[in-house]
């Protein structure tokens, strides 16, 4: 027997480490290829783990509870052959088969692992691969002893019968991107080493079948997120802030999310030179419209169809700023990413392949989605594929925020509550439904003049929205 380990892979979220919440197998178990074998959480999602090896279960190398550093050894897997002494058969030999060819995919993993992370997810740097050591929270598992790589004695060389050919890829989240899009990766042609099928692989063979596609990832950094739920750390008795004169009553540690977060908004903020227009819209009719036909689309649904209106007659706005070509990316479709919070805190889900939909087919996959990312169950292609954000802070009940841009996006559309307020119409002064849009960009793809042609299409759509609807 030949043992493989795999470790925690780079979860295509931009952060360094998770949390073992469920082992999905046991020591001695029999895995096949692609098995889920663990879930585990990262401060945005839940994710199932994949094993990109087929064969016994022989360590698990972290206990439910435990965070563990991306590039951490996960689980060790044993790849069976036939008992010594037992007669060499043709199912014998089309196992150790089957089994070399795992083997050498874990290999290939693993280079794919030190050539750098853009061959398992595009746009982020390759982990460090120490030990953190740390517990979230204290859970009862158990750890099996780590097992040494041993080799067996071969079985008598016989000629093995035709094996399916196991495809060469073996990040398990390229596999997942090609499940995602419908894609069988046997039929998709690896440019890596020796083959491999690599994310970029997978992305062509997406945009060649017509398929939605994440662009470069971005993190969900919009309106600052509350604190999701952290430990907190004692503090000494007496601990006493020599700036304040103040006692520190207690410590709560960042933690993974607000780590990232934290990253995020420092980029967007030194990067970025945003600018931020306001407007106040009538949305009277829209409401009425909403009302007219209960079992019909959500005003969000209606403003995100205007948001894409907006975006069509200003293209600029959709896209990203290349720093190292010094290029201006504009994108050929929308994954319109929704602002939502959760237990976890803020996260940023993309709608894929928003601009194919119709208003109430937005209405579904915009209901689907922000369910689904509340209960931690979104995608990481979903987590990171925006190119553009709308922010319904009016569900917090506010009226306006000077968003930051969700880097590497380059805008961010914010809507308010909607309230009742006095306006003059047509001279008279009477009670509408008014809402506020607020709008960051970013200055170096375009100017005010822009900016403020496309609040006009989103604004006036929504105080006269049969007449926009009649127009998309």
């Amino acid at each position: 027997m030949t043992t493989r380990t795999f470790d925690l892979p780079d979860l295509g979220e931009g952060l360094t480490e998770a949390e073992v919440v469920r082992w999905l197998v046991a020591v001695g178990d029999t895995v096949a290829l692609d098995q889920p074998v663990a879930e585990v959480e990262t401060a945005k999602s839940l994710v199932e783990v994949p094993s990109p090896f087929a064969g016994t279960v022989t360590a698990l190398h972290g206990e439910e509870g435990e965070v563990m550093a991306v590039g951490r050894p996960l689980i060790s897997v044993g790849t069976v052959e036939e008992g010594a002494g037992a007669p060499a058969t043709a199912a014998s030999a089309a196992t150790a088969a089957s089994a070399a060819t795992a083997d050498a995919a874990g290999e290939r993993y693993r280079e794919e692992e030190r050539a750098g992370s853009g061959n398992v997810l595009i746009g982020y740097g390759t982990p460090e691969s120490g030990r953190t050591g740390r517990r979230r929270r204290p859970r009862p598992g158990v750890v099996a002893p780590p097992v040494s790589a041993t080799a067996s004695e071969p079985a008598a060389p016989i000629a093995p019968p035709p094996v399916r050919r196991v495809p060469l890829v073996t990040s398990p989240l390229v596999r997942q991107l090609a499940r995602e899009a419908g894609l069988r990766v046997a039929d998709i042609r690896g440019s890596g080493p020796g083959g491999l099928v690599t994310r970029r692989d997978v992305r062509s063979a997406i945009e060649a079948a017509g398929a939605p596609t994440a662009p470069a990832p971005s993190a969900p950094i919009a309106v600052p997120p509350q604190a999701a739920p952290a430990a907190v750390d004692p503090v000494a008795p007496g601990a006493v802030d020599t700036r304040t004169g103040l006692a520190e009553s207690r410590r709560v540690p960042m933690g993974a999310f607000r780590t990232a977060v934290a990253t995020s908004l420092s980029r967007s903020r030194s990067e970025i030179p945003e600018a931020t227009v306001w407007v106040d819209v009538d949305a009277t009719e829209l409401v009425r419209l909403r009302a007219s036909d209960p079992q019909g689309p959500g005003l969000l649904a209606y403003v995100a169809r205007f948001v894409l209106a907006g975006l069509r007659a200003y293209p600029e706005l959709n896209g990203l700023v290349d720093t190292e070509r010094g290029e201006l990316v504009q994108y050929d479709g929308v994954n319109l990413g929704l602002a939502v919070q959760t237990d976890r805190g803020l996260v940023a889900p993309a709608v894929m392949g928003a601009h194919r939909l119709t208003t109430a087919e937005l209405d579904t996959e915009i209901k689907g989605l922000t369910s689904r990312a509340r209960e931690g169950k979104a995608t990481p292609a979903q987590l990171t594929g925006g190119t553009f954000t709308l922010n319904n802070y009016g569900a917090l009940r506010v009226d306006g925020s000077a968003a930051i841009i969700n880097h590497p996006q380059v805008a961010i559309l914010g809507l308010g509550r909607i309230i009742d307020r006095p306006w003059v119409v047509e001279g008279e002064l009477t009670v509408r439904k008014v809402t506020q849009l607020s709008f960051a960009f970013d200055h170096r793809v375009c100017d005010g003049g822009v900016a403020a042609g496309f609040m006009r299409v989103v604004a006036d759509a929504m105080e006269n929205p049969a007449r926009a609807i009649a127009r998309l």
